[in-house]
């Protein structure tokens, strides 16, 4: 069980802070029953009130900087897939954006990123639901890395890049 304070991932919600763990006084709920009350990090104004023994959404906790960094560090590494089928892709992205896997997700930000570079090699855009997911995943990735490394969102794309770069010079 999560702890009133931690930072965990819910879903498609992404980054949560637990904001209390208690029964729900409701007509209906089961008095013995615990329920999550999640505030979503970046989401304003939102609350979550869910079970404590939820299978239907991911619930995990945040990376941990070692996580982050070997994520980080592993990123050239990461295979990436090419679908054709708009329709076809658009499930996987669904899906991964869904399990809120890390990896899952920089894979599809790659394959993303590289079908874009593609298609303006083309004289051809980016389709709006290619981008739509790319930008879904950068949020929930950098999001969650943010909450870790205890920075901006908009500060870990440098954050990596750093990362990344420093690899290369000790090579």
């Amino acid at each position: 069980m999560f702890k009133i304070g931690e930072y965990i991932v819910y879903g498609t919600s992404g980054v949560c802070k637990v904001e209390s763990v208690s029964t729900m006084d409701m007509e209906g709920v089961p008095k013995d029953r615990l329920y999550y009350t999640l505030k979503p990090v970046y989401i304003n104004k939102s609350t979550i009130m869910t079970p404590v023994d939820n299978t239907k959404v991911v619930m995990r906790s945040v990376m941990t900087r070692e996580e982050v960094d070997s994520l980080i560090d592993d990123m050239d590494d990461i295979e990436t897939v090419s679908v054709n089928d708009d329709k076809k892709r658009g499930e996987i992205c669904k899906n991964i954006l869904a399990s809120c896997e890390s990896r899952e997700l920089v894979r599809m930000i790659k394959s993303l990123y590289n079908r874009n570079q593609r298609r303006l090699a083309q004289g051809k855009k980016l389709t709006s639901g290619d981008e739509r997911y790319f930008h879904m995943a950068e949020d929930s990735l950098y999001g969650e890395m943010a909450i870790t490394l205890n920075i901006d969102k908009s500060e870990v794309p440098g954050y990596i890049s750093e990362r990344i770069g420093n690899k290369l010079q000790t090579v």
